[in-house]
């Protein structure tokens, strides 16, 4: 694909060749595919759902079918909704840490009522999301999408030991090699794929990784593939083709589960302004427009919104997909409308979803442990473009220790009441505020 990048496809409104669109859509689906399903299966885990079972399918199966529909939103979109730009949707990261407290705490129907209120709210940001933009420079930005990936690693290693809940945890085979082993050669296939191959097969790594830690664990006996609980019995057992139910889990609204959701809407709406700009910059060279922020921001959610009365979790921006416009110079949005539609097609069909639900936990923890340090580690890049002067040490050592902190011994704070303890465990929240508070108020350094 080298004859893409020479810049003739910089124009968001040009398309390439279909023989170069179509191979170029299922790279950027093949490159997000991995990190779109895995808060679904997180979320489906701590809901307390079957590993492989059918609402976890579903969760997936939702994952991939309004990660098109929003992708949709933002490379057609209609009115002020969507930045006519190459932006691939997915299921963020940015909320898992949250939305595990509020299925804890309230249940799966409260945190659909959130994501509903909270979608909203983020679409309601894309009003006036070019004013506040000054509140979250680099500094801010950087440790919060460190605190992320930080957040949440521990989530990857009990999954790659064989559990995440406490009685799992406790088992005999926790952490034994019969577990470690197959989480270990996600890791090395993913790291092999990214850095001895290119294009294509460089940038679904992990996703190859995954499907070889899958045929370990099958060789191993970790999963079964026959038998009435194997994997092929539950693949069988999925429907071909199913279209989403309205309101599966219920709706609620709790005031403890909606305001600590929202705020983390302004996260994810930052983190959308950043990745506009990046596909702007990568694959013309140049800033995205104040109308191409708006309408990002107002079809990041709109989707969300939507997703979670069809029982999906939020939606964001994709930075792994900037990076895809920025590495081919291909900046067509039909080519992500191509990316969409195959994504809409896998989301419609739970026989797919079931495939990827039933993946031993050990294999999924390797890919996790992978994504989230990928996070992190998008969190330092950009936290060495800041000067790092007394000022900003000390904006980092604070936010850092308070926010990780309290989420490392929540019962530190356990006498604040109802939301405000749901937000002071949080992690990401504290890292945030106190990061924006500090950053306003301390005074400058040359």
């Amino acid at each position: 694909m080298s004859d893409t990048s020479t810049g003739k496809y910089a124009d968001p409104n040009i398309t390439p060749p279909l023989h170069q669109a179509v191979p170029l859509g299922l790279q950027h689906v093949l490159a997000m595919f991995a990190s779109n399903v895995t808060p679904s299966i997180i979320i489906a885990g701590a809901a307390g759902f079957a590993f492989g079972g059918a609402d976890m399918t579903y969760l997936v199966q939702m994952a991939m079918l309004f990660a098109g529909v929003a992708t949709l939103f933002q490379t057609i979109g209609f009115g002020p909704v969507g930045a006519r730009l190459p932006i691939m949707q997915g299921t963020s990261f940015a909320f898992v840490t949250v939305m595990i407290i509020v299925v804890n705490t309230y249940g799966m129907d409260a945190l659909m009522g959130a994501i509903i209120v909270a979608g909203f709210f983020h679409f309601s940001l894309g009003l006036f999301i070019g004013r506040i933009r000054f509140l979250f420079p680099p500094i801010v930005i950087g440790l919060v999408i460190l605190t992320i990936g930080l957040n949440l690693i521990s989530v990857g290693i009990k999954y790659a030991a064989g559990g995440a809940a406490s009685f799992q945890m406790e088992a005999e085979s926790f952490g034994s090699l019969a577990h470690w082993g197959p989480a270990l050669v996600v890791i090395l296939v993913a790291l092999g794929f990214k850095f001895w191959t290119r294009g294509t097969l460089s940038a679904s790594a992990i996703l190859i990784g995954l499907l070889a830690g899958y045929v370990v664990a099958l060789a191993t006996g970790l999963v079964s593939f026959g038998g009435e609980r194997g994997v092929l019995a539950k693949i069988d057992g999925a429907s071909a083709l199913a279209l989403p139910q309205f309101m599966p889990y219920g709706i609620s609204f709790e005031f403890g589960a909606i305001v600590p959701v929202a705020l983390i809407a302004i996260v994810s709406a930052i983190e959308t302004v950043g990745d506009a700009n990046a596909t702007t910059k990568g694959g013309a060279g140049r800033e995205a427009t104040d109308k191409e922020i708006a309408g990002a921001t107002f079809a990041d959610g709109l989707g969300s919104g939507i997703a979670a009365l069809f029982g999906g979790l939020p939606n964001t921006s994709f930075s792994q997909n900037a990076g895809i416009v920025a590495m081919t110079g291909v900046m067509s949005r039909h080519v992500v409308t191509i990316s969409a539609l195959f994504l809409i097609a896998a989301g419609l069909s739970p026989k797919v979803a079931a495939v990827f639900s039933s993946m031993p936990l050990p294999v999924l923890g390797g890919g996790v442990i992978v994504m989230f340090g990928m996070v992190a580690a998008a969190g330092l890049n950009m936290l060495a473009e800041v000067n790092m002067n007394r000022r900003n040490m000390i904006i980092m050592a604070v936010s850092l220790s308070v926010g990780l902190g309290l989420a490392q011994v929540p019962t530190a704070v356990q006498y604040l009441p109802g939301v405000l303890n749901t937000m002071a465990v949080s992690g990401l929240l504290p890292v945030a505020l106190i990061a924006i508070i500090l950053n306003l108020v301390l005074p400058q350094e040359d």
